[in-house]
């Protein structure tokens, strides 16, 4: 019975492990998306979207030298997995008057890791 158990729990391990590998390569690949007008890392500067960098627990429109919209200054948002998953399936629909031409990423698996293991977190923390 002990090796049933063991068997099954190393089985389902194994299935919840290469299902999240699939959605961290579906993220990875979606952030590419994001590359064409944002920028992350060393050197990153703003584009047509504000540079990336301590994202996680930064206020929404709080990037310096970057010309937000109003709407997005007044929105309130703080950065982190869960409102940038529920701003970026419709940034339009969330922020009204956002300067953010993008229709959004319906898909719940390809939405973009941004907070996981595609980019080093020391990159997002806030400072």
């Amino acid at each position: 019975m002990l090796k049933i158990i063991f068997a099954l729990s190393a089985a389902v391990f194994g299935f919840t492990s290469c299902a999240h590998a699939q959605d961290t390569v579906a993220g990875e690949s979606s952030f590419r998306k994001c590359l064409i007008c944002h920028a992350i890392g060393e050197n990153a500067t703003n584009k047509i979207g504000p540079e990336l960098n301590g994202l996680d627990g930064r206020r929404a429109g709080s990037v310096p030298d970057f010309n937000y919209s109003t709407a997005n200054k007044n929105s309130e948002i703080v950065w982190n997995d869960a409102s940038f998953k529920d701003y970026i399936k419709d940034p339009n629909a969330k922020v009204p008057g956002t300067k953010m031409i993008f229709s959004g990423i319906k898909k719940k698996g390809r939405r973009p890791m941004i907070f996981g293991p595609t980019l080093n977190n020391s990159i997002l923390q806030a400072a």
